[in-house]
């Protein structure tokens, strides 16, 4: 099991080359490992910047919450 803490906002490309934008809520168990609530969101992005931009200015994002698989 991974030790890092797992990031907020997620970003996955599609098979069609288009990005879509997953936001994680997480909360710690009383042993200390993350519970992760992950919420797809609607909207579908060109590029991985763009999914970013929209992170930012409708969640609040900041640099280094970003995970893209």
């Amino acid at each position: 099991m991974s030790r890092s803490d797992p990031r907020p906002f997620l970003i996955s490309k599609s098979q069609d080359g288009s990005y879509r934008l997953t936001i994680r809520d997480i909360h710690y168990n009383s042993l200390g490992y993350p519970i992760v609530t992950a919420n797809l969101q609607d909207e579908v992005f060109a590029t991985a910047a763009a999914a970013k931009a929209h992170a930012r200015q409708t969640f609040g994002a900041r640099g280094g919450e970003y995970e893209t698989v």
